[in-house]
């Protein structure tokens, strides 16, 4: 017969029992809302148009800055022979976005309760693979939310200047208002990010429609850059050959550059849970609408940047989108409306982007936490049902990361994208393996997208880590493994604990208890804290019960004697300990060595504590009871019992 029981939660309390809240509480709750109960979590869910929000601003904010990086590279080369050549590099990084799409689609159907490189990895090569899939992916997401902040930092200091000295702090302030945002919970983040997400679309589908409408039918103007002032110096180059000229290792640095617009196309599959219901059907419709907005966007503008000859600016304002915006609208009065609203839905969707990262890492870093290889902190849903750990871990990591690289998405590009397609690699090679292991129906079709994908990933990648090393790439080249050794190694640190608290748990539990039971009460002063710890030792009848004074003062400790004999406390020993090196804790973990001696006694001590209603009456005293605590709690068979007495209110 079970022994055991189960009830719904904690029966009602009478009206005169009070339970108090912290003042930490009564502020989460008062920021963050009520809490949310974990059955409300598939109530948390999302739809295909605020999925789109949440997943995909990340993706769809690249096509603001993919041709700008791609003529940073080409312009100062090859002059005005880049302007034929961005068009092409864009077309062949869609090929690679296209095939990256038509991976996650088999990624997300085969894996729809939480795809994503780092399970598809781990259930196919195993957990050490994996780890340099998720590593890769959570220095990547950290990158994101920082490149992301400071273009669109950069797209606010385009239309206001006078903000462009202050870049850092504007930037850390978005990263924490996004991060408070998801702290409110999914469904919330969800509704405050969606509106900006299609504000940006709407503007992009104006720009586009009405650039190219004016390149097919009437006329636009053609910006002569060169010589301008803080424009990136033009180039000179041949314009002959297959490359204009332009050396091959540049054009493959253009591509890498560019190669932040495929960024992001994981993040539906890691977040199929999030999805309504049929998950996988709504995550993949959601993935084809990403992609094919991304494609088009990108493609747009590096067909008005090659038609209107636009440069990027040295300092990074204004930015290529921007100039863009100008030349197709010009300055009237509604050019001038039209081009605000993009810059105003630029920058939105720029310093949103970075919500696909705090909506994605969370997750993942719960996935690695609960094989064992993170901080077993990060597997906790907080007061609204969201990762809220990792929200906060990453918010720190990405706004430090602003700081050091000053706001400048110049300082920060050549960090970014190695990660994600590191991660791309790994889990299109792990869903080649998946088909080839499993052979469902149509495994043929799948292991040849899946697989070009990966060799599609595969090259990419060692294109950016060649082509970038220089620039910052190496840092993640370095870092990467790093982290995984430590992760490793944390692993092997939880699989060891497990180890030791779970072999032969039932026989730990059953084992004889000691014949012996003694009690030491640590008295300081004869005050109602320490009346209130005798009172309760009284309670656990041992079979021995003493106090215990460490006399660091001898004429202190004869003063508590004499009070104790006056108050007729005598049933109860008094032991006063001569401690002449003032260290108190040293002198109780003597103590109740002694009391242990013969391993057949248990012994608990018990020590007062007060506990304060303010919290800065706690720097008013010192701690000596956690000391203590830390010592004693090294020894075996002895435990440490802290019996608190509470202020009243008149203590302000």
């Amino acid at each position: 017969m079970s022994t055991t029981t189960t009830r719904p939660g904690p029966l009602p309390l009478p009206p005169d029992i009070p339970l108090p809240e912290s003042r930490a509480y009564r502020i989460k709750r008062r920021l963050l809302g009520p809490p949310l109960h974990t059955d409300q979590l598939a109530h948390e869910r999302l739809g295909k148009p605020t999925a789109l929000a949440v997943f995909a601003s990340d993706n769809l904010s690249s096509s603001a800055y993919a041709t700008e990086e791609i003529l940073k590279v080409l312009v100062p080369v090859a002059g005005v022979a880049a302007f034929a050549l961005v068009v092409p590099i864009t077309v062949a990084l869609l090929v690679v976005l296209g095939f990256l799409i038509l991976s996650y689609r088999q990624t997300i159907k085969a894996y729809p309760t939480a795809g994503g490189a780092y399970i598809v990895t781990r259930d196919n090569f195993g957990l050490l693979p994996a780890q340099v899939a998720g590593v890769a992916l959570l220095s990547d997401y950290v990158l994101t939310v920082a490149v992301s902040v400071a273009a669109g930092t950069a797209a606010i200091a385009s239309a206001f200047s006078p903000i462009a000295p202050y870049s850092v702090e504007v930037s850390v302030a978005f990263i924490a208002l996004i991060a408070y945002g998801n702290l409110r919970g999914v469904r919330e983040s969800g509704r405050l990010f969606a509106v900006p997400t299609y504000f940006f679309i709407l503007n992009m589908v104006v720009l586009l429609g009405y650039g190219l409408v004016r390149m097919l039918f009437t006329h636009l103007p053609v910006e002569h850059a060169a010589g301008h002032e803080g424009v990136v110096p033009f180039g000179h180059g041949t314009g002959q050959g297959l490359f204009m000229g332009v050396a091959l290792f540049k054009i493959l640095t253009a591509f890498a550059n560019g190669g932040a617009a495929v960024t992001g196309v994981e993040a539906i599959s890691n977040g199929v849970p999030a999805f309504r219901v049929p998950e996988w059907k709504n995550a993949r419709e959601t993935l084809v609408i990403m992609g094919t907005s991304l494609g088009l966007m990108f493609l747009g503008l590096s067909v008005l940047a090659a038609r209107l000859h636009v440069a990027p600016y040295e300092s990074g304002t204004p930015t290529v989108i921007s100039q863009i915006g100008r030349l197709v609208y010009g300055r009237g009065g509604i050019g001038t409306g039209l081009w605000i609203s993009l810059q105003a839905g630029t920058a939105l969707i720029l310093i949103l982007a970075a919500n696909t990262s705090f909506a994605d890492f969370p997750r993942l870093a719960s996935f690695h936490a609960g094989d064992n290889f993170m901080p077993k902190q990060l597997t906790k849903r907080g007061h609204r049902l969201v990762f809220s750990n990792g929200i906060l871990a990453l918010a720190g990591a990405s706004a430090f990361l602003v700081v050091i690289a000053d706001a400048k998405v110049d300082n920060l590009i050549g960090l970014y994208a190695i990660g994600v397609f590191t991660s791309f690699t790994l889990s299109q090679a792990g869903m080649a393996r998946h088909h080839v292991r499993l052979k469902e129906p149509g495994w043929r079709g799948g292991l040849f997208i899946n697989g070009t994908g990966a060799v599609l990933s595969f090259v990419v990648d060692i294109i950016i880590a060649v082509t970038k090393f220089t620039h910052g790439a190496w840092a993640i080249v370095v870092l990467v493994p790093v982290m995984v050794s430590l992760l490793v190694r944390l692993n092997r640190q939880y699989e060891a604990e497990h180890h030791e608290l779970e072999h032969d748990a039932r026989a730990a539990a059953e084992a004889p208890i000691l014949p012996h039971h003694a009690v030491l009460v640590m008295v300081d002063s004869l005050d109602r804290s320490t009346a209130r710890a005798i009172q309760y030792a009284r309670t656990l009848m041992p079979d021995e019960l003493k106090a215990v004074h460490v006399a660091a003062d001898l004429d202190r400790a004869e003063a508590l004697a004499d009070e104790w004999r006056r108050l007729g406390l005598t049933r109860i020993p008094l032991e006063l300990v001569d401690c002449p090196d003032r260290r108190i804790a040293r002198a109780v973990l003597e103590v109740v060595a002694e009391s242990l001696a013969g391993g057949r006694t248990e012994v608990s001590v018990l020590v007062p504590r007060r506990e304060y209603r303010r919290f800065w009456h706690r720097f008013l005293h010192d701690r000596t009871s956690d000391a203590i605590a830390d010592v004693v709690a090294q020894l075996p068979h002895a435990n440490v019992t802290f019996v608190p007495y509470h202020f009243e209110e008149v203590t302000r």
